[in-house]
């Protein structure tokens, strides 16, 4: 699961830069931080707030291709450039926490394998 969740050239070369034990910790701090990010995208939408949710999308965006998350960095993005409009016309919030958890789990496993 984990090659298809995150590239591994990507979170190898964060290890290589910033160490294994320096990663663990910013992993934690991602796993910690972006459900609180996935909560600000849906409260955000449900107030129509476009700047908030922009700013959410893309801090979701920015923290996901640091390790490799390319898929959800991806899906990130696309609600950042989309905007909200975008958000309401589809499921896209579902489909981004789908893709969240399974990117916790392989992040999990990487940074503790």
């Amino acid at each position: 699961m984990s090659d298809a969740t995150i590239d591994l050239a990507t979170f190898a070369e964060l290890q290589d830069t910033a160490g294994a034990d320096f990663v663990r910790e910013l992993v934690q701090t991602f796993l910690e931080e972006a459900p609180t990010m996935l909560n600000e995208l849906r409260d955000a939408l449900a107030a129509g707030n476009a700047d908030a949710f922009r700013r959410a999308a893309h801090s979701l965006k920015s923290n996901s291709q640091t390790f490799g998350a390319l898929a959800l960095g991806a899906m990130a993005r696309d609600q950042e450039l989309g905007g909200m409009a975008a958000a309401q016309r589809s499921n896209a919030l579902d489909a981004l926490a789908l893709e969240y958890a399974r990117v916790a789990t392989a992040l999990t496993e990487l940074s503790h394998g």
